[in-house]
């Protein structure tokens, strides 16, 4: 049987042949010091068509790399984040609810810590999705709104349809994860662009000195994913969709969360008591 036959069979058929389309690489502004990138174990991956046919091995799986609920959440967190996910409706039924919780835990406890300034305004990507869905939500948790949608890039180093490499080194070129707040604006190479600073030390905490920002990319366009079925990768920084960038920069604007979510995230800013008691105390504010 025919390898297109095969592909078109599978229920991931979409993802599997924007990888054989091929990417485009293009991006953001680097340092020196070349490292090598830190690399998480791949499961291999195999998947079976219809009527017992064996496809071909992918070099990206399918699968999502699972994501177990954050350990003791108090029920009147949870219970709130419940609604919020139900109440963003449809626009935001990719977003897993155990991102959205990580997410929200996270910007209530660097709320309280004073280390953002945007009240109730949340950007979250979850980066183990596939570069061709829209992946990149911007919420108003007070109104319970989805403010914007879009697809969003990862670094070359992290991968191709799927990110599965994620570091902080310089030069890396790959995607960094953890929690972010929203910097200035300039006008750079790539246009309007925001800075980002990394709040997860050794994480992301050189996302200054790595440039990397917020910023359009021609290879997240809609002509792009039209033609390759999954979006380019740049050189690290989360690039977004020329169409968008411009109502995505000013809607999270200065002093607002990004979180970049992944496979074998750690950090502090997940405090689920701290974040109930600033919940309690202000709500989304």
């Amino acid at each position: 049987m025919m390898l297109t036959s095969i592909l078109n069979r599978l229920p991931g058929r979409r993802y599997v042949l924007g990888f054989f389309l091929g990417t485009a690489a293009a991006g953001c502004q680097s340092s020196a010091g070349e490292v090598a990138a830190t690399r998480l174990p791949i499961a291999a991956a195999r998947v079976t068509a219809p009527d017992s046919v064996a496809a071909p091995a992918l070099p990206d799986s399918l699968r999502l790399t699972p994501l177990a609920p954050l350990a003791a959440v108090p029920d009147s967190l949870h219970r709130a984040v419940q609604q919020l996910h139900a109440q963003l409706g449809l626009e935001a039924a990719q977003l897993r609810p155990e991102v959205l919780e990580r997410a929200c835990v996270g910007y209530l406890t660097l709320r309280k810590a004073g280390k953002i300034s945007q009240p109730g305004i949340l950007a979250v990507a979850d980066m183990d999705l596939p570069s061709s869905e829209k992946r990149l939500w911007v919420l108003d948790l007070r109104k319970a709104e989805v403010l914007q949608n879009s697809h969003v890039a990862h670094g070359r180093g992290s991968g191709h349809l799927r990110a599965r490499r994620f570091s902080n080194v310089l030069k890396s070129a790959c995607t960094a994860l953890g929690f972010y707040r929203t910097q200035d604006t300039y006008q750079g190479k790539h246009g309007l662009s925001r800075r980002l600073r990394g709040l997860d030390a050794g994480q992301n905490d050189n996302a200054l000195r790595r440039y990397v920002v917020l910023h359009a990319a021609d290879y997240v366009s809609q002509q792009h994913l039209q033609r390759h079925g999954q979006a380019g990768n740049s050189r690290g920084c989360p690039a977004l969709p020329p169409d968008q960038y411009r109502a995505i920069i000013r809607t999270v604007g200065e002093g607002g969360c990004l979180y970049l979510s992944g496979p074998g995230l750690e950090s502090k800013w997940l405090n689920p008591a701290v974040a109930a008691q600033q919940l309690a105390a202000r709500g989304w504010r």
